[in-house]
């Protein structure tokens, strides 16, 4: 059944379009993302289906009686209540359903009544009903599942009874989007949800929001969450809408397929009516041709011609560029112990960064990511233990909170101002590579939105030239296209890195090792994301054998060999499904390969500076009957890596 449907809905700004001719459909459970550059027009969309705004043309048609839930960017709730009280509010219905219980518990026991009565047996109906209808809302299981909800949201019984006034900007949204999980309403529209969440949180968040029974419209540059929750696709391009069906990984591999598709279509198009526009102007004047001729022109006038794609949208481009290479190791921090005030909260500290080495801190929120950066960088001193700089060592740091920005200076002095014997039309070019072009690098830094001033403190970084880059949260205000250019200039730099994030997605493209902050100092996980989290699974399943094994009376010798076995197996089980898995996407990769090689020189073969040529022709020729043999040579493989992925999943 559909819930909601956005027709032809356009948003304008006077004689300028942000998007036009939208349509977008959500159905009961569906599970969508809508995705976009930032300034495309999706926190505007969003408001208009939930009625905040009037779209300029189209409208929004609903199911009748759709109750939604919606959160804002960093929408913080706002009560005088304590958390646990307005939690217990989203249950008022069902908190008088059960006073209406026990008024009816205490009717039917009275001594007084009359068994026999009809009243009596409408009694015991009414409360056989309302009983029923209670357990169906779960009405014995509320509370649990209230502090299930806070649990994973790290609000503990003891921050149970703090009054949400005394909460911080990024506690309150956490609330707020706790408080919408627990409403249950038939549509639930999130944007920027993973705000404000450390990668337990999310985690934790992923698995409750997939058994979530409503629909979901989410707005997220988190990729890892994205491809977890959403199995369809709404991407805002150019001011128009484009739907892809699967999760964002499929629908990042769809929108090239759909590119090249549209490119091959366009230019074929464009090769027939170049061929009949020449057949035209050639043979029209001549009497014995002039009736062919006139049938071409007629079918041109015919052709419904298709328009010239769009390219990508303008995204920035920069390097990290290091000015002077360091020594082999790059950092030590020795025996660290960092807090605030004297309070310790993480000790002890000890690793060695060495050069190009991209390490990523992780830890829950509160642990001291950042105070560890600047522990490092001396803003804030170690508690105990110390860090030590290597040789020739020069540091850049990206602060999250942009303190390094001066609000009251433009773009263009912000930059200038630092490098002032730099011509300003080289400052011009080197904002502008970071989408600051026109009147943009007059603006004053106060007034920039969150993603321009991340922007800005990028450009300012890649200025500096510094062999050492720590970097604290870098892609929060990043659109996902941004974070992609990012990431790049990162795996690019010829320098080391140490940094924090909460995106998994970047932290596994970037990371060659990841270090993990505890209460109980740190540990070095030497591999990406993925790596990290298989070693932290491998460490919680032999912990629960160890505890198993120290129960003889419960465990016997015999089932804790059969649970090691057991673990092994699967173990190899899971690294055989990787290795064929991955062998799939390697055959697929070069199917696609050899099937454009193919494209292209057919394409080459119809030139006529080609055609007319007999040499080249035979070599051309050659070549194809080369990459066709090659093709379906590559595509017999990766049907039979495919049925063998798919034979073993099955049998296992």
């Amino acid at each position: 059944m559909i819930l909601l449907q956005a027709q032809q809905v356009a948003r304008h700004f006077g004689a300028d379009v942000l998007f036009e001719n939208i349509d977008l459909d959500i159905q009961e459970h569906s599970r969508i993302a809508l995705v976009g550059k930032n300034g495309a027009g999706k926190s505007t969309l969003l408001k208009m289906i939930i009625g905040e705004q009037a779209p300029d043309e189209g409208q929004i048609v609903t199911k009748k009686g759709l109750t939604m839930g919606y959160l804002a960017q960093n929408t913080g709730l706002e009560s005088d209540k304590t958390i646990y009280e307005e939690m217990l509010s989203v249950f008022d219905k069902l908190r008088q359903m059960e006073q209406n219980l026990h008024k009816l518990e205490a009717q039917i026991a009275d001594p007084n009544a009359d068994h026999a009565s009809k009243a009596y047996q409408q009694l015991l109906s009414r409360y056989d009903q309302l009983l029923h209808d209670f357990k169906e809302q779960n009405g014995y299981g509320y509370e649990n599942e209230i502090r299930s909800v806070l649990h994973g949201f790290h609000f503990y019984p003891e921050d149970h009874d703090r009054p949400i006034a005394s909460l911080s900007g990024g506690q309150k949204t956490r609330l707020a989007l706790a408080k919408l999980l627990l409403e249950k309403r038939d549509l639930l529209i999130l944007d920027e949800p993973t705000n404000h969440l450390d990668i337990e949180t999310l985690t934790w968040l992923e698995g409750y929001i997939q058994n979530y029974q409503g629909a979901l419209l989410i707005v997220s540059h988190d990729r890892y969450f994205l491809d977890k929750i959403v199995n369809e696709v709404y991407e805002i391009t150019h001011g128009k809408a484009h739907y892809y069906k699967g999760n964002y990984s499929n629908y990042i591999v769809e929108r090239e397929k759909r590119a090249q598709l549209a490119w091959k279509n366009y230019e074929k198009q464009q090769t027939e009516i170049h061929k009949l526009e020449d057949f035209v102007n050639k043979n029209l004047v001549r009497a014995s041709t002039t009736k062919r001729a006139q049938s071409k022109r007629k079918q041109l006038e015919k052709m419904d011609r298709l328009d010239r794609p769009e390219g990508p949208e303008k995204n920035m481009h920069f390097r990290f560029k290091a000015e002077h290479e360091s020594g082999n190791v790059v950092l030590t921090v020795s025996d660290g112990a960092i807090g605030y005030e004297g309070q310790i909260i993480a000790e002890p500290i000890n690793f060695e960064l060495r050069k190009r080495q991209i390490f990523a801190v992780v830890g829950s929120n509160g642990i001291g990511k950042s105070t560890l950066l600047k522990s490092i960088l001396g803003k804030q001193p170690f508690i105990k233990g110390k860090a030590t700089f290597g040789t020739n060592v020069h540091p850049g740091y990206y602060d999250q909170e942009q303190h390094n920005l001066h609000p009251q200076k433009t773009v263009l002095n912000e930059l200038w101002d630092d490098h002032p014997t730099t011509p300003e039309k080289d400052i011009r070019s080197i904002l502008g590579s970071f989408l600051f072009s026109g009147d943009d690098v007059k603006k004053m830094v106060h007034s920039l939105s969150g993603g321009e001033k991340a922007r800005l403190l990028l450009t300012k970084l890649a200025m500096k030239h510094d062999n050492f880059l720590i970097l604290d949260e870098p892609t929060n205000h990043l659109d996902i296209d941004s974070k992609e250019v990012l990431e790049q200039a990162i795996k690019e730099f010829d320098g080391t890195i140490l940094l924090v994030s909460h995106d998994r997605y970047f932290i596994n493209k970037v990371a060659t090792s990841v270090l993990e902050i505890a209460p109980t100092g740190s540990t070095l996980y030497l591999g990406d994301y993925d790596y990290y989290v298989a070693k932290k699974e491998e460490q919680a399943e032999l912990a629960e054998a160890k505890a198993k094994a120290t129960q003889p009376e419960v465990v016997t010798k015999k089932e804790i060999s059969a649970g090691k076995q057991s673990y092994a197996q699967s173990k190899e089980h899971q690294k055989m499904e990787r290795k064929l898995t991955r062998k799939v996407a390697e055959l697929e990769a070069k199917v696609e390969e050899l099937d454009e090689n193919k494209t292209e020189l057919e394409q080459a073969m119809a030139l006529p500076e080609n055609f007319n040529d007999l040499d080249k022709m035979a070599k051309l020729q050659a070549q194809l009957e080369t990459i066709t043999a090659q093709l379906a040579q590559a595509e017999t493989d990766w049907e039979n890596s495919s049925m063998e992925l798919e034979n073993f999943n099955s049998e296992n």
